[in-house]
């Protein structure tokens, strides 16, 4: 069933019969909206917070004309003159409505009530979009403005092209029973800031193991991997190739375990104590590794283990089978 909140508003216009766009008090606003449609989660640590929240708690009567809105989705919205009355399908419900664009806006908001700051003054614009499709409320969420960029990783996830990774993922989670603990997304809600659990690094473990792209016995130039840029989007050639690489991914994080472990045995037994001789490894720091399993009490390049797991393409055959 559809749940219901209540924004009140001055004033309202509708440019179309399936919009509305209203001036609503910053004061009652509602800050439990879902935020399944929007591309990314809102940082409180982000300049773009800093910036609204100050804003917000400043100079509340001028909030309306520095900021650019918060837009939304609704199943349905029932209208009054000083009030708008929200019906909204979550994701979980089969539904897309929720915050499009504005999270920031919102967690600024609701940080600004729970330290008691008099918003009485302050009111906001809210476009409401109504009865969007979950393909139309994404486009909307990718077209958004925003003041700091939204980065290529957020927008494939948005598109759903990271959905055979996740996929292949839940199966290999039941098979070897750990968890794996995967960033898809900017600012993603309890996974880790380690560059290893983002799921670039995934793909560039998969680039690594294609011995027929790079093949160091072919004629073709391209022997290894000149660089492990990822393109900003994922074409159906390209979901195929990778689809096809996934099964290798399990021997490519093992790797990468074995090699962090030898290096984590190495430092814990150096040959000098207290002196750390192998260059580029930080003992100051920490790394977590996809699998959950797995974190380790030192930092180290991104990319350290991808030779070492480019070197496991002699053992496969142009099937990829060892």
């Amino acid at each position: 069933m559809p749940k219901t909140w209540n924004i009140k508003i001055d004033n309202y216009f509708q440019p179309n019969p399936n919009c509305i766009i209203a001036t609503a008090h910053v004061d009652s606003f509602p800050t439990d909206l879902p935020l399944e449609p929007n591309i990314r989660e809102p940082n409180r640590r982000s300049a773009t917070y800093r910036q609204i929240f100050d804003s917000l708690t400043t100079q509340q009567e001028k909030f309306f004309s520095r900021h650019s809105g918060i837009t939304l989705c609704a199943n349905s919205c029932k209208l009054n003159k000083t009030l708008l009355e929200l019906q909204i399908l979550e994701a979980s419900e089969g539904g897309s409505d929720g915050i499009i664009n504005g999270g920031h806006t919102i967690l600024a908001i609701e940080q600004a009530k729970k330290y008691k700051y008099d918003l009485t003054l302050a009111r906001v614009q809210v476009k409401i979009h109504i009865g969007l499709s979950e393909n139309e409320a994404l486009d909307i969420a990718l077209a958004s403005n925003t003041t700091t960029p939204v980065d290529s990783r957020s927008k494939i996830n948005a598109r759903g092209d990271y959905k055979f990774i996740k996929e292949d993922l839940t199966q290999l989670e039941a098979k070897e029973n750990t968890k794996f603990r995967i960033a898809y997304y900017q600012n993603q809600s309890g996974a880790p800031r380690n560059a290893q659990c983002n799921v670039t690094h995934l793909l560039k473990l998969l680039n690594c193991l294609d011995r027929n792209k790079y093949n160091p016995n072919g004629n073709k130039r391209a022997k290894h991997p000149a660089n492990m840029h990822i393109a900003g989007n994922i074409t159906d050639t390209e979901r195929e190739r990778l689809t096809t690489l996934l099964p290798l991914l399990p021997k490519a994080l093992w790797i990468e375990q074995r090699l962090y472990e030898i290096i984590q045995e190495h430092i814990s037994n150096p040959r000098r104590k207290g002196i750390n001789d192998l260059a580029s490894i930080d003992i100051r720091k920490t790394t977590l590794l996809p699998d959950s399993r797995y974190s380790f009490g030192f930092g180290a390049p991104t990319d350290l283990a991808l030779p070492i797991v480019a070197s496991y393409r002699v053992f496969l055959d142009k099937d990829y089978k060892s």
